[in-house]
């Protein structure tokens, strides 16, 4: 259903031909199949107009037709299409007269080459016909040389069919691509499996370049990142020594130093639950002391911290859910700084903590690392960045350099009686950091 019939494909079309030669040119009428080859053109040319096949030139559709396709491949498919035919010379074509005579009598004893499909075909046309472009195909080709198309499902090879030296060869390639395909399919599968798994483990014998220990396949690791390979005792006890956020490979030789380093899941599958939770520690220990303006949670034995903004001035933590307060560097949830430091001197008298911390506090400002506020006079501290600080309990500005305010009775520009930095240039102080 849909296609085109077989006795469709037996009705022949009239393809309209225009011919030349060097010196004068004519139109015929070839009456064709769209299963005609070019080389049973030829032959009916021969016949019925005398002019040799050696000196025809097929051109269709803007193409130099070859002998193996058929007319309906080139896009003869209704009557009136048209087809170029271009003569040689005998001379150019180097057809002797003797030739040509002998040609003349053999081809009016011949018939030509069937074109109809269902009908015998030559060996040279042996094949089967496309479904889509009609071009002949070798039997053993599995798709269209020409456009692809599938070779139909019900062809059968034919058993007395013999493949050239060209088929033979193509053969052989399909079976090699077919071959690595399935290998790199098997490859790509195993490639899967390991990327699933924690640790890849080593696939030949090798000597770990920490220990120089021969280790056997499988009872070492191949680190993903570059390849380097070493026993699993080594990397485990090389993971519980580590004191850096990041456990980095550990191949050294006279010329190279890897710079690649452990992935999670190999560090995790590599040690016990236990010391991976060491480990864990230890990361979150190294990363809290090389990040600036870091603050840990000030309630005993709590592993949590922060990492602050200037305009921060509490923390409340994520483990223990204390309320920290950044300023007075000290937890008083319901007290704001002025109330706490207050209570703080009143039971310095009688309590040995509350004295330690007004203690702690007084040696911060006598060290400069803390200050009274000039309004309110509770003590504050600058958590880092720019010199411009504010009170957290009567919002004064303060500049924290000179430990005045920053602004005179006039407010947010008055700079009469307060911070004068970057007045006609001049920082208010040789050590301030941008307090305007």
């Amino acid at each position: 259903a849909g296609g085109t019939s077989v006795t469709g494909a037996l009705l022949p079309l009239s393809m309209k031909v225009h011919v030349e030669d060097a010196s004068c040119s004519a139109s015929i009428t070839a009456r064709v199949h769209t299963h005609t080859t070019i080389a049973a053109l030829r032959h009916q040319v021969f016949q019925d107009y005398g002019f040799h096949p050696t000196v025809q030139r097929w051109i269709i559709g803007q193409c130099l037709c070859v002998d193996d396709r058929t007319v309906g491949s080139y896009g003869i498919r209704k009557d009136g299409d048209t087809a170029f035919l271009y003569l040689l010379s005998a001379k150019g074509a180097n057809l002797s007269e003797q030739r040509y005579k002998e040609d003349k009598d053999w081809v009016v004893l011949q018939p030509p080459p069937s074109a109809i499909p269902g009908l015998p075909l030559s060996s040279a046309q042996a094949g089967w016909s496309c479904p889509t472009c009609t071009f002949i195909n070798k039997p053993t080709r599995p798709g269209c040389e020409m456009c692809s198309t599938d070779r139909p499902a019900g062809y059968v090879v034919p058993v007395s069919y013999r493949p050239d030296d060209v088929e033979v060869w193509r053969m052989q390639q399909e079976k090699e691509g077919i071959l690595q395909y399935q290998k790199r399919l098997q490859n790509f599968q195993q490639l899967c499996q390991l990327e699933e798994e924690a640790l890849v483990p080593n696939q030949q014998e090798m000597e770990c370049r920490i220990c120089y220990l021969k280790v056997e396949p499988g009872n070492g690791v191949l680190l993903r990142e570059c390849l380097h390979s070493f026993c699993r005792a080594c990397l485990r006890q090389l993971v519980n020594c580590s004191q850096d956020p990041q456990v980095s490979c550990p191949f050294r030789d006279d010329y190279y130093a890897c710079t690649s380093h452990l992935q999670d899941r190999e560090i995790r599958a590599l040690v016990t639950q236990e010391e991976y939770e060491r480990f864990l520690e230890r990361r979150l220990a190294v990363a809290e002391s090389r990040a600036q303006n870091s603050y840990h949670c000030r309630t005993a034995d709590c592993l949590g911290w922060c990492v602050y903004e200037d305009d921060v001035n509490e923390f409340r933590c994520p483990i223990c859910w204390a309320l920290n307060c950044l300023v007075c560097k000290a937890i008083h949830e319901g007290m704001n700084c002025k109330q706490y430091q207050d209570k703080l001197k009143s039971q310095a008298h009688h309590d040995a903590a509350a004295r330690e911390t007004n203690n702690m506090l007084k040696m911060l400002v006598q060290l400069g690392e803390a200050m009274h506020c000039p309004a309110c006079r509770i003590v504050v501290q600058k958590k880092g960045g720019c010199d411009w600080i504010r009170c957290p309990v009567c919002q004064t500005e303060i500049c924290w350099v000179t430990k005045g305010p920053r602004w005179g009775p006039g407010g947010h520009g008055d700079i009469s009686g307060g911070c004068r930095c970057n007045v006609n240039g001049v920082r208010c102080h040789q050590l301030c950091q941008n307090c305007h």
